[in-house]
C-alpha cells in the first residue's frame, strides 16, 4: 500500500527534523523544502496528500504557498505553522484557502489531529447528490443552489470557521450540517445551539461547561457544548444574539482553541470546528456598536450565504415533491399534487421560506381529499383573499367557512377519529373540540 506523503517547508532544520520524525511515525511518508522556491519546484515534479508550511519563509512567506497550492495543486490541503499570537496571519491564511493552523510552539498532539483530519479528505470535492447519502439533503438544482453545493463542497475541506447568513427559514442549519458530513469531521459529533434560546445567566455554564458546586443550583458536573462536540463541529444558530460579554469569552476561545469549564483552575485544550449563523445583518450591528468587530472577523473566516426561496423558484416543484414523497412514505400514503396547486405555490412569495413551504404542505396533506392536493387545500394568503374580494360575504364569514370545510375533510380522512385529526391539524384535542361546538360540528 502506497503511504501518504507529505511535504514540510520551514527554513529551521530542527523544527523541520521534528515534524518529520513526528509524522515518520504516523507512518506518512515525508519530503522537505527550505523556502519558498524550493517548495514549488518541488510540487512542480511531485505530488503531496498534504503540505505544512511555515508562515515566514526566507524568500516569501506561507501565505504565497498557500495561493500557490491552491491555484496548481488544488486537492493539496496546506496547513501554516505560525508564530504564537499571529492569529490574524493565521485568519488571513485561512481565508486564503489553508486547511487549518498551528502555533508555535508546536503541540505534537494538535498537529497529529490536524494531520489525521487532513488525510482524511476526498481526494476532491464532494457534491452530496444521492438521496441514500444523508438525511439532511439539500433540494434544489437551480444555478444558485448548484453554486451553493460547490461552495459548500469547497468549504467542507478547510477547518476555517464559517458564517451563514440568510432569512429565517432558508435552511442555514442544513447547509452547516452538510459542510460538517462532506468535511472530515463527519465521524464525529455536530452540536447545534440556538444562541437566542439560552439565558444569558446560564449561557457560559452551557457552552463551556461547569463543575458541581461552582454556583448555587450546580448538583453535578456538565461537560458544556465545546466538549460535546470535541473533534466535531459547533454550530451557534442566531450567535447575534449572544450578549458582549460572552462575545468576548467566544473570541478568546477561537483564538487560543482551549475553554475554562465555570469553577474549573486550569483551561482545557479543545478541537472544534465552529460554523455560525444569523438572520440578522451582522455588519450593521458591528457598525452600532452591538456586535464585536473582532469576533465578527474571526467567524467570518468564510461566508456563504443561503438564497431565500423567492429566488430559486424553479426547485419549487421538486422541493413539494420531496416533501409530499417523504410523507407518503412514513404515513404509507400516496398523494400527489395537482398542477394547478404546483404552479399556485410557484407564483407564492413565501416570506417565511421553505419551511413555510414546508408547513403550508402538512396541512394540506392533512386536509387534501382523493389523494390529490388542490389549490385550496394550500390555503395560501393571496388565494385567500383573492377569494375574499370576489366573495360578497365578509372576511370573518369566508374564513369560519373555510375553517368548517377543512376541518370536516380533516375528520373525515381520519375516520372522525378526533385525537388522530388533530394531530394532523397540529392542534391539541380540548382545541379541537372547541371548535367543533363553536362550528356545530357532529359526527353525521
Amino acid at each position: 500500500m502506497t503511504r501518504q506523503r507529505v511535504l514540510i517547508v520551514d527554513d529551521e532544520p530542527d523544527i523541520r527534523e521534528l515534524l518529520e520524525i513526528t509524522l515518520l511515525r504516523m507512518g506518512l511518508e515525508t519530503r522537505s523544502a527550505e523556502d519558498y522556491s524550493n517548495a514549488t519546484r518541488i510540487l512542480h515534479d511531485e505530488s503531496f496528500d498534504l503540505c505544512l508550511t511555515d508562515m515566514k519563509l526566507p524568500d516569501g512567506d506561507g501565505i504565497a504557498l498557500v495561493e500557490h497550492i491552491q491555484q496548481h495543486c488544488p486537492n493539496t490541503p496546506t496547513a501554516v505553522i505560525t508564530a504564537h499570537g499571529s492569529i490574524d496571519l493565521a485568519i488571513k491564511a485561512m481565508k486564503c484557502g489553508a486547511f487549518d493552523f498551528v502555533s508555535k510552539p508546536v503541540s505534537l498532539e494538535t498537529l497529529r489531529n490536524l494531520v489525521d483530519k487532513a488525510l482524511t479528505l476526498p481526494s476532491s470535492p464532494q457534491i452530496a447528490g444521492d438521496p441514500a447519502d444523508t438525511k439532511y439533503q439539500i433540494i434544489g438544482d437551480s444555478a444558485i443552489m448548484q453554486d451553493l453545493k460547490h461552495s459548500i463542497a469547497k468549504f467542507a475541506r478547510s477547518q476555517a470557521p464559517v458564517f451563514i447568513c440568510g432569512a429565517s427559514g432558508t435552511g442555514k442549519e442544513l447547509v452547516a450540517r452538510q459542510i460538517h458530513l462532506q468535511g472530515s469531521r463527519a465521524g464525529a459529533a455536530f452540536v447545534a445551539v440556538n444562541c437566542g434560546a439560552i439565558p444569558s445567566e446560564l449561557m457560559e455554564s452551557e457552552l463551556f461547561g461547569h463543575l458541581k458546586g461552582s454556583f448555587t443550583g450546580a448538583t453535578s458536573d456538565n461537560q458544556g457544548l465545546f466538549r460535546a462536540a470535541q473533534g466535531g463541529t459547533l454550530f451557534l444558530d442566531e450567535i447575534a444574539d449572544l450578549p458582549l460579554a460572552m462575545q468576548v469569552k467566544l473570541l478568546r476561545v477561537i483564538q487560543e482553541k482551549s475553554i475554562r469549564a465555570v469553577g474549573a483552575q486550569r483551561e482545557e485544550a479543545i478541537d472544534v470546528r465552529i460554523i455560525s449563523a444569523s438572520h440578522k445583518d451582522l455588519d450593521s450591528m458591528v457598525a452600532d456598536g452591538s456586535f464585536r468587530q473582532d469576533l465578527y472577523y474571526r467567524i467570518n473566516v468564510i461566508g456563504i450565504a443561503v438564497p431565500m426561496l423567492a429566488q430559486r423558484a424553479e426547485d419549487i416543484p421538486q422541493l413539494a415533491d420531496f416533501l409530499i414523497e417523504k410523507h407518503n412514505y412514513h404515513n404509507s400514503t400516496r398523494i400527489s399534487i395537482s398542477d394547478e396547486a404546483v404552479a399556485a405555490l410557484r407564483s407564492y412569495a413565501f416570506p417565511g421560506n421553505v419551511r413555510e413551504l414546508e408547513n403550508i404542505l402538512e396541512r394540506a396533506l392533512a386536509l387534501c381529499e382523493d389523494d390529490t392536493i388542490k389549490v385550496g387545500d394550500l390555503q395560501l394568503p393571496e388565494v385567500a383573499a383573492h377569494a375574499a374580494a370576489a366573495n360578497p360575504a365578509s372576511l370573518g364569514e369566508l374564513t369560519q367557512s373555510m375553517e368548517k370545510e377543512h376541518i370536516v375533510s380533516a375528520l373525515e380522512n381520519h375516520r372522525w377519529n378526533q385525537s388522530a385529526t388533530a394531530r394532523a391539524l397540529g392542534i391539541t384535542l380540548r382545541q379541537l373540540r372547541y371548535r367543533m361546538d363553536k362550528l356545530k360540528l357532529n359526527k353525521p
